[in-house]
């Protein structure tokens, strides 16, 4: 008797628990959905790669409620050559080579998917780690994608991503702010002397020409961007030196502050 066939499924998760989608373009200049956690849903179970190939009852994975669910198709592969499949295969999905940005959860999906229904999971899934690392800003958040590595790695659900600015940063803030609670006094220029003042009203002037001669090949909004990025990164260190918040929490109050400063509190900003 044939193996009556099964529907596979793909859960889809966020595990940044919608921190991406709302600091994103702040810190990338781009908008990123979410960060995918994906499970294939068959035989009654979803099966899953974190701390090696795990698995659970349907609707009773550590990652909750799917943010959506996508029909793979039907499959008509026996559970049991399916189980030894994955018995197959396991070497190479451990704890330790779990990869966030190459080797993760999508890719144990992807691959399952394939060997089951001869399809792949959506393109934007795959496609994340590309989009972050291509960024500008990607050095920024590479300590939370470690953070959320060694999390899936240890089997643990992650919680809301902790993002945490390079040490180096930190301290540069803490010295800018020393720097404003304890202002240099400024030394006064030597006055000229008459002969050199004529000369260097011709310089200045000389050089105000050059610049407007010069070709503006400026980006505007990139620049605006920059420096909205470098305020939000200040602010962000000033308040995780107070240690009163979570990072998470840290990172939405620097935006919004950043935010309502230039006053765009509810409107995105523009990308180049």
């Amino acid at each position: 008797m044939a193996e009556e066939g099964q529907k596979v499924k793909l859960n889809i998760y966020d595990l940044s628990q919608g921190l991406a989608r709302q600091l994103s373009v702040a810190f990338l200049g781009k908008s990123i959905e979410a960060i995918w956690h994906t499970g294939i849903v068959v035989y009654g179970n979803e099966y899953y790669f974190g701390a090696g190939i795990q698995h659970d009852p349907v609707g009773r994975t550590p990652y909750g409620v799917p943010l959506r669910s996508v029909e793979l198709g039907v499959t008509h592969v026996p559970k049991e050559i399916f189980e030894d499949y994955l018995e197959e295969i396991s070497s190479r999905y451990t704890a330790e080579t779990y990869r966030l940005l190459s080797h993760n959860c999508n890719n144990f999906s992807n691959e399952v998917a394939q060997f089951l229904v001869g399809t792949s999971i959506p393109d934007y899934i795959l496609q994340l780690p590309n989009e972050v690392m291509n960024s500008p800003m990607a050095p920024l958040i590479l300590p939370m994608i470690q953070q959320l590595e060694t999390t899936m790695r240890s089997g643990a659900v992650p919680q809301a991503p902790q993002f945490v600015p390079p040490t180096q940063k930190v301290q540069q803030y803490a010295a800018l702010r020393a720097t404003a609670s304890n202002p240099i006094k400024p030394v006064a220029a030597p006055i000229p002397k008459p002969e050199q003042t004529g000369a260097v009203a011709k310089t200045t002037a000389e050089k105000s020409t050059d610049e407007e001669k010069k070709p503006s090949g400026a980006d505007p909004l990139g620049e605006a961007r920059s420096r909205v990025q470098e305020e939000i990164t200040r602010e962000f260190a000033a308040i995780m030196a107070t240690g009163t918040l979570r990072a998470s929490e840290a990172a939405a109050l620097a935006t919004r502050r950043v935010m309502e400063r230039h006053g765009h509190t509810n409107a995105p900003m523009q990308q180049s």
